[in-house]
């Protein structure tokens, strides 16, 4: 079995942001995200068929979240649980530094 870092392995240009999916099989799918400066095209919203784990390992983000509104602000450590349905976007994440997202959904 071959270890593996969430941390390593990331582009130093990155133009976009970048989803790599680490595992999963027919019900869950764990994927790492890093962003550097991207948030969603304005207008565009997530509307997921499963529900959504997601951990923000480093870096600084904020979601906007529909039904009802809300503005999370994320720093590492934090996580929240977005059901299934639930519209969110990715309104701002730190150009500073790499936010690196662990994304489980289930």
């Amino acid at each position: 079995m071959e270890n593996q870092n969430l941390f390593h392995a990331i582009p130093s240009a990155l133009p976009e942001e970048l989803v790599q999916r680490l595992t999963g099989n027919g019900r869950v799918r764990i994927e790492r995200i890093v962003s550097r400066g991207q948030a969603s095209p304005e207008g565009f919203w997530y509307d997921q068929e499963q529900d959504e784990f997601v951990l923000l390992a480093q870096g600084e983000a904020e979601l906007e979240l529909q039904d009802p509104v809300e503005r999370i602000r994320l720093v590492p450590g934090d996580w929240l649980v977005i059901p299934a349905h639930r519209k969110h976007r990715v309104a701002w994440t730190s150009a500073r530094q790499d936010s690196i997202w662990l994304a489980v959904f289930y």
